[in-house]
């Protein structure tokens, strides 16, 4: 094979590894948005992705010699078709996530067995055609180079090599650059204009090759490609490809959850732990091409009795001590950030060296061989994830999970280990044992840190996140959800609900809360004695309530209240009622998907639907934002989907409280105000203030109103949408201040 043609393929596997990687990104946020920001999404994307891949390579690599050969037409054109179909997919994904949300709003809550396996369902058949494709397209590439060059043994490792490094650059273009400049759409349209143009070049490589009146095939096929490394049983090389797969794609999902503490929930965390996990993973492929042209490829007893040591960096970098304390309501600190994210790199190295280099040696350059090994790998990956959110993370914490991931490298190390002397086996014994201990005995994870820093504290795990209370004084309470401080005890979350509720026209008989938190604006707005429904989406959160209110159970036993574990959104656009008062208080940070998806306009646009006439929405939006432009997106978004808007202070001073209705919202005094609520909403006003009045309470936040059209940015653009969620993506913008 000429340089020209290497290059050309490198490039289109380049851009194919890109725009797939683009596809998963933007494809696991719209399923955010329509399925629910629970862990159970992302692991379903991820397995449903893998085993599309798995069964695209593994069906791919079988058909593709009989396909050529009935057909008479080059590999290159089952290749085209697989990138043309794959474009195709970025147009139809949306639609078909969008029909299957609403499919989905009689499936019950989202904690429910039933939601949970429909739309794991709805999510494969949305997506897993077009991951199909994705992975025909290593074995219909590798029988298109056979015909160019039927001698090339190593033609897997050299297009997973360009496939890796377009991935990485996909997801870095994807998180910095596209979405906050054009959007989740046309991101996607991005996306598959790439795949169009791999299609055209694959069909002018297609057209080329019939020129040349095909090459020796047969010649080919009976030529015996050298085999690159040295030889293993393929019983064993498949269950290492097996187990890697499994064991990487279960750990990066638990490292997402561990690491939020220090990397936070934004939409950059997760894609620099992508981007790092690809980049060391396309070094070790580089470091392997090399190795196979200098003959000295590594031995798989050495590959493993490094992974065993690397495998445990994590979980010593991941100890809090090395943070200041209670980092979880703090910034990103940088040097953390780095240590952690570092910590991977020499595993994923190692992982994108022994990968290639197993199914080099398995496939010897046959493409049905090479489809078989890397959908072995990949049927690994489907499970990890699903093993790791569903059995391990609701079970034990995440650095007991990422121990526990470890042990079968240390397990394959001693299997492989015969060959060397041993003074080597007993050196690497010891300095397996040793990393093990130390992450066992002397390593902390973030709740041993927890559990020091105060005397009360209650855990829970589930499906969606690891829930922490702790504290023991009003003041010293905190609610951590995966590591992230959500809340503390606050008069501001009672204003949330009684504020709304006193400036409604009319006694007020019912009101939806949205975010459970603590559960002081659910315990307030029952204090009115009217029908009051929580929504939570964390299992874990709803559990809690008893641990910040001693009467918790009162208000649980309520017959008035109903506590429903289910995404906001998703329970709107389900339950069919109205309501005179929605109370919105998103998640912390301002920036997260979670934020997002309830301060855009597409929120509001259902929202209103379910507001009975004068009915009010608050939005509680908390301030804090590094970028000021944020808070007039925010407040351009509710502006321009109500017709009457008002914005108050915060009793302490931050944030502001947003009031939203379709008919106008009467100008009250505190009095006023005072007089419309019940004794009962008076005393829960003022449990924790040495205020003497509700007026009094009340006339600190009414009387210093904002000026809402003042705060409009002049820009139309600066607003929050699904498609452009502006608070989500920044970074281009901070960037250029």
């Amino acid at each position: 094979m000429n340089r020209f043609t290497r290059r050309v393929l490198f490039f289109l596997f380049f851009f194919s590894g890109f725009a797939s990687l683009v596809y998963q990104v933007v494809w696991t946020r719209m399923a955010f948005a329509s399925f629910g920001i629970i862990t159970p999404v992302l692991s379903v994307v991820l397995s449903v992705f893998m085993l599309g891949l798995a069964i695209g390579s593994w069906a791919g690599g079988r058909l593709i010699a009989s396909g050529v050969r009935k057909s008479g037409l080059s590999a290159a054109v089952f290749y085209a078709g697989a990138e043309l179909l794959i474009g195709l997919g970025a147009f139809a994904v949306p639609k078909l996530f969008s029909a299957s949300e609403h499919l989905l709003l009689p499936a019950g809550q989202m904690d429910s067995f039933s939601y949970l396996l429909l739309s794991a369902l709805a999510l494969a058949i949305s997506i897993f055609p077009w991951c199909v494709c994705m992975g025909t397209t290593f074995p219909f590439m590798m029988s298109y180079v056979r015909e160019v060059d039927g001698r090339n043994s190593e033609s897997f490792s050299f297009l997973y090599l360009a496939n890796v490094l377009g991935a990485m650059s996909g997801t870095f273009c994807t998180a910095v650059l596209f979405v906050e400049n054009l959007g989740f759409n046309h991101t996607l349209w991005v996306a598959a204009a790439g795949n169009f143009t791999i299609a055209f070049i694959s069909a002018c490589l297609a057209w080329e090759q019939q020129q040349k009146k095909s090459p020796d095939a047969a010649g080919a096929a009976r030529s015996e490609p050298p085999v690159p490394v040295e030889n293993a049983p393929a019983g064993l090389v498949k269950l290492i490809l097996f187990s890697t797969g499994f064991i990487a794609m279960a750990m990066e999902v638990v490292w997402t959850r561990a690491f939020t503490p220090v990397l936070k929930t934004q939409v950059y965390s997760f894609a620099l732990i992508v981007f790092i996990y690809l980049g060391a993973t396309f070094a070790g492929s580089l470091a392997y091409r090399r190795d196979l042209r200098k003959t000295r490829v590594r031995s798989k007893s050495a590959l493993f009795s490094a992974l065993g040591f690397c495998t445990f960096l994590p979980v010593l970098a991941n100890d809090p001590r090395l943070i200041v304390e209670k980092f979880w309501i703090g910034n990103i600190d940088p040097l953390s950030a780095f240590i952690l994210l570092g910590s991977i790199c020499p595993f994923c190295a190692l992982l994108g060296y022994l990968t290639p280099s197993l199914i080099d040696e398995y496939s010897s350059g046959q493409p049905r061989r090479a489809g078989q090994a890397y959908a072995i790998n990949v049927l690994g990956c489907i499970l990890g994830p699903l093993v790791a959110c569903y059995l391990m993370l609701p079970l034990v914490s995440e650095r007991y999970a990422l121990i526990l991931l470890g042990l079968p490298f240390i397990a394959f190390w001693l299997g492989l280990s015969g060959s060397q002397s041993w003074r080597r086996r007993l050196s690497f014994g010891v300095v397996l044992a040793a990393m093990l201990i130390g992450a066992l005995v002397f390593s902390e994870d973030f709740e041993h840190s927890v559990l020091k820093q105060t005397t009360k504290t209650l855990i829970h795990r589930d499906y969606a996140a690891s829930v922490i209370s702790l504290g023991v004084e009003m003041d010293d309470k905190w609610l951590l959800v995966n590591g992230i401080g959500m809340t503390k005890l606050t008069p501001i979350t009672k204003f949330i609900a009684h504020l709304p509720l006193a400036f409604h026209q009319g006694p007020p008989q019912s009101v939806l809360v949205i975010c459970f938190g603590m559960g002081t604006t659910y315990r307030s707005a029952l204090s009115w004695d009217i029908d009051t429904t929580v929504v939570e989406l964390v299992p874990g959160v709803t559990k809690a309530f008893g641990f910040y209110h001693a009467d918790a159970q009162k208000f649980i036993d309520d017959p008035n209240g109903h506590i429903i574990v289910d995404d906001g959104r998703r329970y709107l656009s389900r339950c069919g009622r109205k309501f005179d008062v929605i109370v919105v208080d998103p998640p912390p940070p301002v920036e997260a998907a979670g934020s997002s998806l309830l301060f855009s306009r597409d929120f509001y646009t259902l929202a209103k639907q379910h507001l009975n006439t004068n009915g009010i929405l608050q939005m509680w939006f908390p301030g804090g934002s590094d970028e000021f432009l944020t808070a007039q997106a925010v407040i351009r978004s509710i502006h321009e989907s109500f017709p009457y808007v008002r914005g108050f202070p915060s009793v302490e001073g931050w944030g502001i409280h947003l009031l939203a209705s379709m008919e106008p919202i009467e100008k009250l005094d505190a009095g006023r105000l005072a007089d419309r609520m019940p004794g009962k909403a008076k005393q829960d006003l003022l449990e924790w203030t040495k205020s003497q009045t509700a007026t009094a309470y009340l006339d600190r936040v009414v009387t210093n109103e904002y000026s809402l059209p003042a705060a409009l940015n002049p820009d139309p653009e600066v607003q929050v949408t699904d498609d452009r969620p502006f608070n989500e993506y920044f970074l281009l913008r901070r960037l250029r201040k």
